[in-house]
């Protein structure tokens, strides 16, 4: 509910389903219990339909017989129901409640840089609310694996292409009800996930893991099931990246990319888990920002599309949800245009959700050029009060910002997401002659320091204390390893060094992070393949660097490098 004095609209729908006494206090704002505002009621036939927003924002209206009137909404409000901002750090400053109070931001979207445990978050969104007057709509960005923002509190589960290659779609549908209950009592209402791309034979640098595989009915399995599983544990989920992005040839965070694929190709391929997922009950979609020039011959990014996002997504499939943009300060949106302008195009397409995640000027621009928009007609006041209202009523869903007791992992979360570790390891190179004979002698590990990604994404502690990790997981096997620290991108004194490892050794152990990325990653490759007696690399993200292996080189993933795939595949190393 808005402070006093700040005009908006107190909703309540069916007006004849409330006591008169308490109708006339929610309609005054004189009500500030806990659901204030918030009240949701079933549609009767017989009642008439109060529109929340009012027909002109130049003055109020009244719904329906007899009913009160009901406040003002401003185009300012109007925007601003419908904008994602994300927040600088992990505690509140004055100038991040300006930037909500300006731009009437209704959404907030949670990094990595916003979580420091589940007590110093409860008192951020805590602060927040409270000084706005208002509740918010919190998202984040909790796909598994590698993309997850919030750690202590919650189970990382392995990422999608590790679910995908373990075949229980049952696992799916207990992970989204694990990571609902875990996230609801972190205060969270939409998780931006789960990744319905579907991935090809085309190289795909930014999916990859991300994805449940190459089969759209496997993709469409297991993200409905983990759909339904988020819903049973009431958390709200956002399909992404509609139509499909698995194919993408570059990542959008950079640069933009051009998809050529047929719309005969979209639909057979990567169409269908969209539409599982609307057909589901999925409370979100998210679109891309890749041009797909044969689907919309203008040539513009299909965040600007209104042909694919107003005409296809929102009429041709009917979705009545809420249409999410990706963060409009990525690059493929930047490099096109000022994200003002960014804005209102994309809002002119059909989004009803437009998210600018990291910076106060890029948010404050985004509101101030819809608001000129609206007042100067270029976009349509009908289409922004439609969209508002979907917004507005995804973020009253819910009336507690948090349930489910004080923030904890679920007890059978951790064994499930061992369960699909384990059954996701693969084989993905060769036949090393001797080298389980040779793991009983002289053992050298190479090992990514990924302690020094953990200010920028979320890394669990285990694996941040790498030599710790280390000497653990090859320690239950009797296995007391030599092991060689390495940066994220090695240098060459390291790469010299873990050369020198491998060639002192019976076997070595390299666990290999994207070398087909990194130029610096192929070359501790192959100077470590040139001197190894025998050798098994352990790929850490994506699988292509299979291609890389030589010939007796022993290659295995878990297609992630979270602990509970790091601790599946060196047991299938040790314990073949």
């Amino acid at each position: 509910m808005a402070p006093r004095g700040v005009p908006y609209a107190v909703v309540m729908p069916y007006p004849g389903e409330l006591p008169e006494s308490l109708l006339r206090k929610v309609v005054t704002g004189s009500f500030r219990g806990e659901g204030a505002a918030r009240v949701r009621t079933a549609r009767p036939s017989s009642t008439p339909i109060c529109h929340p927003w009012p027909d002109s924002v130049l003055g109020p209206r009244r719904c329906g017989d007899g009913a009160a009137r009901i406040k003002r909404v401003t185009i300012e409000d109007l925007v601003g129901e419908r904008l994602m901002i994300g927040l600088s750090g992990a505690t509140l400053s004055d100038a991040d409640v300006r930037v909500f109070q300006d731009t009437r931001a209704a959404g907030l979207i949670l990094y990595r840089r916003n979580y420091e445990g589940p007590a110093a978050l409860a008192t951020l969104l805590d602060a927040l609310e409270s000084a706005l007057g208002r509740r918010l709509l919190v998202a984040t960005d909790h796909e598994g694996g590698r993309i997850v923002m919030l750690g202590a509190g919650t189970t990382i589960f392995p990422d999608n292409l590790a679910m995908g290659t373990a075949g229980e779609e049952a696992f799916a549908f207990r992970q989204g009800q694990f990571e609902a209950r875990e996230l609801r009592r972190l205060g969270i209402d939409l998780n931006l996930g789960p990744c319905l791309d579907v991935l090809t034979e085309r190289y795909s640098p930014n999916i990859g893991i991300r994805s449940y595989g190459k089969d759209p009915r496997i993709v469409s399995r297991y993200g409905v099931a983990r759909i339904r599983g988020m819903a049973r544990g009431d958390l709200s989920a956002c399909a992404k990246h509609f139509p499909g992005k698995g194919h993408s040839p570059l990542d959008a965070h950079l640069k933009l990319p051009t998809i050529d694929s047929t719309p005969e190709e979209m639909r057979a391929t990567h169409l269908p888990p969209f539409l599982e997922a609307m057909a589901a009950g999925v409370a979100a979609v998210m679109t891309s920002h890749p041009v797909y020039p044969k689907l919309d011959p203008s040539g513009v990014p299909a965040t600007f599309s209104r042909r694919l996002v107003g005409d296809w997504l929102r009429g041709e499939l009917n979705f009545a949800g809420v249409i999410a943009s990706d963060d409009l300060e990525m690059g493929a949106v930047s490099e096109t245009c000022p994200i003002g302008e960014a804005a209102v195009r994309t809002a002119a397409a059909g989004h009803d959700l437009l998210l600018v995640c990291h910076t106060a000027p890029a948010q404050r621009a985004a509101a101030v050029a819809l608001v000129e928009a609206y007042r100067s007609g270029r976009l349509p006041l009908a289409e922004g009060e439609a969209a508002a209202e979907r917004v507005r009523r995804l973020r009253l869903l819910r009336a507690a910002r948090r349930e489910g007791g004080p923030p904890a992992p679920e007890p059978d979360a951790r064994p499930l997401a061992q369960a699909i570790a384990t059954r996701a390891v693969t084989e993905v190179g060769h036949e090393a002659v001797d080298l389980r004979r040779a793991l009983n002698g002289r053992v050298a590990v190479v090992f990514p320091r990924f302690s020094d990604l953990a200010p920028r994404i979320t890394i669990e502690p285990e694996i941040a204390d790498e030599r710790g990790w280390v000497a653990g997981a090859f320690g239950s096997a009797g296995i007391t390893p030599e092991t060689l620290v390495v940066g994220i991108e090695p240098t060459a004194d390291e790469i010299a060094a873990a050369a020198k490892r491998a060639a002192a050794a019976d076997a070595t152990v390299l666990f290999l992070f994207d070398a087909h990325l990194y130029a610096s990653n192929r070359a501790l490759l192959e100077a470590v393949q040139a001197q190894a007696r025998r050798l098994a690399v352990v790929l850490l993200r994506d699988p292509y660097d299979a291609a890389l292996l030589a010939p007796g080189v022993r290659g295995l993933t878990a297609y992630g490098f979270r602990k509970c795939q790091l601790d599946a595949v060196v047991a299938r190393l040790t314990h073949p």
